[in-house]
Order: structure tokens, then C-alpha cells, then sequence
């Protein structure tokens, strides 16, 4: 009995109605003394009220009423993305109620007013929608589901509490994959704003003849079998399969500046693992090097099934470091385990021509036996700033400033470039589809 007292008692909530209907009946109160007439109308009122509560504590606290929830959560959340979390509720109660809804989400969110309001009909059921968006990878705790019960009297409400504690993992972004891959096969990431590429060769490797479609080759026309058929035919033929592709990303502190609530190295990560599901769809191999100031993680580069997933399981628990990474180590590794020829496609950050000196033996070593991409960041902040008129002295120093370190940013691609390295400089936002289309465009040209 004492038990069932302390959870009645926790569970009740009293609700703004309450109070102000009491409130007036306060006011009546203090009216009678001045106006007898009114004598008998307060308590007339307080013994409503009273009567109110009664019949509402009865309906909500009822053995047999009560409204059931629970949260339909992913097994895995994407990181960066909108990840869709769903509360299904159900009404056991003979009458429409409605319903406060208070959801635990991890404290990573910081999220102080997670409050949803539904009303739901009597034995009815009902889906509540809402997202997250997480900008860190790694583990996020759910706490307990909390439902809050009023009926149309609305005096008080009755607390459901729903322990649905769950730890979630937080991969780097997968949603988006297939998206990626298939503008990658339908060559649609010109509609991002990326330039058409044209190929500019093709294999020697025969596939077969087919008819001439929008976009074909003309120099692939096959005349003879034109003539035969009586329409334009074209000879098809199988791009290279099998080349090794190897994502290296840098962990050093030039990869913790963060923008638009994500690191650079989370860019590199969302960008690695979606140029990975593409080159595993171009029937091409897929590895992946992790560097800091020692040697992390070596991927062998392979086409099968399961390379993707177990890319992402070494991702996911990725973290920057605080030291410069060690390009010698790099090499020397990259030396001892990569033996074909291969694309390298480099993720890191110089903020100076000083930095990059410090690499740039050790990049060229590189690509002495490898195609080398270095892929690096603009500061999208300095760009905004750059842009921006001048109305004092400060602002123009400032801009001058920024002007000078956008300005040196380029120079470091032609720097790479005319040790006959490639590069991508690149806002952070466009990184993954910037690096599909240089895959892309590299594997059009027959480069790897």
C-alpha cells in the first residue's frame, strides 16, 4: 500500500488550470466580503473544483488506463547527417487525453527542450517524428521515455515513465552513400555544381556493340554494323577494373579546426567512406592509411563484400591527435605494404608554404611510384571575411589578412603541382562530392 502511495504521489502532476480556476475562486472569495450577494458563488465554485479533481485523479489513475510508448531508434546513427528517431504511443484509456512527451536524447545533443505535445483518441495509436543530427563520432546513451497524461478536465496529469535506456554507436555518414553512388554512375555530380567530365579515352578491353545513344563517343561508331542494322551502332568497351585505390588520412591537430560543427578530420572520414562505396561499385579495390605522429591504421586495399563495413568499424573510433604527423613513417610504410601502383588520395591540411616544405620530400617520394592526390581545405571563414566590405581600419587589416592566407593556400596547389603532384583545394562541405568527381575524372582518363 505504501508503495503504491509513493508511486501515486510521484507520478502526479498538478496543471496550470488547477491554479488559476483556484486563483478566481481566491478572488471570489475576497469579493463576498464586499458584496454579500456573492456569498454562496465561492463555494459553489470550490466545491466544483473539488468535485473536478476528484473525477480527473479517478480517470487518469484507473487500474486498467493507461498510455503506452516507446522509441524506435536506429541500431547505428550517421554522423553529420539527420538521423529520423520515431515514438510510437498507444491509448489504453476509454476517453481522448493528451499527451507531454519528454525524450532522454544523449547529452552530446545538449538539447534542453526536447517537449512534444499530441493529443490521441481513446484505444488509438500514434507516430512522433523528430531528428538528430550528430557532429562527433562515438557512443550516445538514450535515457528513459517520459509521458505526461492529462484528460479534457485538465487539472492534473499522470507521469509514464519508460526506461528505454540504449547506447547507440555513432558511425561516420552512411546515408548518403547510395546517393553518391548513384550520381557516380549516372555521372549526375555535374548537378552539384561540379564541371561535366569528358572522357577522354576508353580500354582496349572489346565489350560489345550497341546503339548509338545521346552522349556516346562518336569516334566509336562502328560503320559496318551501322550499315548492316540501319542504325547508328557503337562499339562499347569495359573500363579497367581491379586498380587500388587507398584513402590517407591525416590526424595530426591541423585536422581538429572544426566548421560548421564538424572537424576536418570528420570531412575526411563522410568523405573516405563514400569514395570507398564508389570504388567498390567501379569494381576497383579499396584500402584505407590512417597517420599521425605514428603509424595508425593500414587497410589493404580489396573488392569484397565486406571491405566497406570493415572500413567503417576502423573509422569509427578515429580521433585526432596533437602533434604533426610523421610523413617518413608514411613513406616507409607505404614503400613496405603498397606494391602495385596505386591512387593515393591524401587528406590533410597546410595552413603555409612552411608546412607544406616541411612534407613536400616525402610527397614526392610518394608519387614517384603512386598517383598522389593531395586533398586540402580552404577556410571557408577567411573566405567570408574576405568577401566583406571594409568600414575601418581594423576590418581592413583583417581583410588584408585573410586575403594574404586564401592567397597562400594557392600557391601550395601550384607548388604541388609543379612537382608534378595533383591537388584538390576544396571548401569543406564539397569535399566528398569533390573527391568523387577527381576519382572520377582520373579513372576517365585512364590515369590509375
Amino acid at each position: 500500500m505504501k508503495k503504491a502511495f509513493n508511486l501515486f504521489y510521484t507520478d502526479l502532476f498538478l496543471c496550470p488550470r488547477l491554479f488559476w480556476l483556484l486563483g478566481g475562486n481566491v478572488v471570489l472569495f475576497i469579493l463576498s466580503f464586499f458584496y454579500p450577494w456573492l456569498s454562496t458563488l465561492p463555494f459553489l465554485m470550490f466545491f466544483s473544483i473539488v468535485l473536478a479533481l476528484v473525477l480527473d485523479l479517478f480517470l487518469l489513475f484507473q487500474k486498467r488506463g493507461k498510455v503506452l510508448g516507446r522509441r524506435v531508434c536506429p541500431e547505428r546513427l550517421s554522423n553529420s547527417d539527420e538521423n529520423e528517431v520515431r515514438i510510437e504511443l498507444s491509448n489504453l484509456y476509454p476517453f481522448n487525453v493528451q499527451i507531454g512527451i519528454i525524450d532522454e536524447v544523449p547529452e552530446q545533443f545538449q538539447k534542453r527542450n526536447m517537449w512534444e505535445s499530441t493529443h490521441l483518441g481513446t484505444k488509438k495509436t500514434k507516430s512522433i517524428a523528430y531528428t538528430l543530427r550528430p557532429t562527433k563520432r562515438g557512443e550516445y546513451s538514450f535515457g528513459s521515455l517520459r509521458l505526461y497524461v492529462k484528460s479534457t478536465i485538465g487539472f492534473v496529469q499522470r507521469r509514464f515513465n519508460y526506461d528505454m535506456g540504449k547506447t547507440v554507436p555513432v558511425y561516420p555518414s552512411f546515408l548518403y552513400l547510395r546517393q553518391y553512388e548513384l550520381m557516380a554512375i549516372s555521372n549526375r555530380l555535374s548537378d552539384y555544381g561540379i564541371k561535366k567530365i569528358r572522357r577522354l579515352g576508353h580500354s582496349m578491353e572489346f565489350d560489345q556493340i550497341k546503339n548509338y545513344v545521346k552522349g556516346d563517343d562518336y569516334r566509336t561508331v562502328n560503320w559496318k554494323a551501322t550499315a548492316r542494322q540501319g542504325n547508328l551502332m557503337v562499339n562499347s568497351y569495359i573500363d579497367e577494373k581491379a586498380q587500388h585505390v587507398y584513402s590517407i588520412i591525416d590526424k595530426s591537430r591541423a585536422m581538429r579546426m572544426p566548421f560548421y560543427g564538424l572537424s576536418l578530420l570528420d570531412y575526411a572520414i563522410n568523405a573516405s567512406l563514400a569514395l570507398s562505396r564508389v570504388v567498390l561499385k567501379k569494381e576497383d579495390k579499396t584500402g584505407l592509411i590512417t597517420i599521425s605522429e605514428r603509424m595508425g591504421t593500414l587497410v589493404a586495399a580489396d573488392n569484397k563484400t565486406s571491405q566497406l563495413q570493415r572500413i567503417m568499424n576502423v573509422l569509427y573510433k578515429e580521433k585526432t591527435r596533437y602533434l604533426e604527423s610523421n610523413m617518413e613513417l608514411l613513406y616507409a610504410n607505404i614503400r613496405r605494404h603498397i606494391h602495385q601502383r596505386s591512387l593515393l588520395l591524401f587528406f590533410t591540411n597546410f595552413e603555409s608554404m612552411s608546412a607544406l616544405n616541411r612534407q613536400l620530400p616525402y610527397l614526392k617520394g610518394m608519387a614517384k611510384f603512386h598517383l598522389l592526390i593531395v586533398v586540402f581545405f580552404e577556410n571557408t571563414e577567411l573566405s567570408n571575411m574576405s568577401g566583406k566590405a571594409s568600414h575601418s581600419l581594423r576590418e581592413a587589416y583583417h581583410k588584408t589578412i585573410a586575403e594574404k592566407f586564401i592567397y597562400e593556400k594557392k600557391l601550395i596547389s601550384k607548388e604541388l603541382l609543379r612537382h608534378g603532384i595533383q591537388s584538390i583545394l576544396t571548401p569543406p562541405e564539397m569535399l566528398t562530392i569533390n573527391t568523387i568527381n577527381k576519382y572520377l575524372e582520373l579513372k576517365a582518363k585512364q590515369a590509375i
